[in-house]
């Protein structure tokens, strides 16, 4: 059936299987047809199309690093990054991810700029499309005897020595992680300029979250499912309640002046 013969709900319908796909031909049929409903349709669709012309040039810039990497010979690249530097209470979360060349995720971006459903539906599909991801944590003691820029670095010099394909070439969220033979490329802000660096940023986010989701069973009294362990007025407000639990990072904390 030609798209000029077609009904206003026929043609949603078309328009949705093809898409941005639409010829030029049939963009210039609906563009002209008499049916309000129609060209409000073509409008729609031209709206679809120039935001996604505005996704792909996004994601090509920000494969900047890694195309870069990739004319010099390297064609593993991992893109390293932490969540959970701040909070008064739980782990340090470190992710590393290698990315096939060329994949492009929609909408992968830095975590703290995407919603909690956006991380997670990223999150799973960075998993299922990555080369090879891997997660390492520092514990709480362990940033408590470190400290946390220290115990930071342990728990991505973990996520990469687990990776179960060697880099070549590791971009890193700002910092440089010791003791690691690779070549090493830190990025200020790399989590909003890396497609590598974001990916783990997410996945790094979510695994965090959801950690600190199953603490809030064992220590209902804190919040962790809501807050994930910062300091926000509630949280400092069951500390005085409370005391601290055994998730609670004892050198961010002793200057509250709460019962251990």
């Amino acid at each position: 059936m030609k798209i000029n013969e077609m009904t206003v709900n026929e043609i949603r319908e078309f328009i949705k299987k093809c898409g941005s796909s639409l010829r030029e031909e049939e963009k210039t049929i609906l563009s002209h047809d008499p049916r309000e409903g129609v060209r409000k349709l073509y409008q729609q669709c031209c709206r679809l199309e120039s935001l996604n012309d505005k996704e792909r040039l996004r994601l090509k810039h920000l494969r900047i690093y890694e195309d870069d990497a990739n004319r010099q010979g390297f064609n593993h690249i991992a893109g390293v990054d932490e969540a959970g530097r701040g909070p008064l209470a739980g782990p340090v979360v470190a992710a590393a991810v290698i990315m096939p060349k060329e994949l492009d995720i929609t909408g992968i971006d830095d975590s703290k700029k995407l919603s909690p459903a956006k991380r997670e539906k990223l999150s799973r599909e960075i998993k299922e499309k990555a080369l090879c991801w891997s997660v390492g944590i520092s514990s709480v003691q362990e940033i408590d005897s470190l400290n946390i820029l220290r115990a930071s670095l342990l728990a991505m010099q973990r996520a990469v020595t687990t990776l179960r394909i060697v880099p070549d070439y590791i971009l890193v969220d700002a910092v440089t992680i010791p003791g690691l033979g690779t070549l090493q490329l830190p990025i200020i802000k790399g989590d909003g300029k890396s497609v590598s660096i974001a990916a783990a940023s997410i996945i790094a986010k979510v695994t965090r979250d959801k950690m600190m989701e199953t603490i809030d069973r064992e220590f209902p009294y804190y919040g962790f499912a809501r807050h994930k362990g910062y300091g926000t007025a509630d949280h400092l407000d069951a500390l005085k309640k409370h005391g601290l639990c055994p998730l609670h990072r004892k050198t961010f904390t002793k200057s509250l002046k709460v019962v251990e």
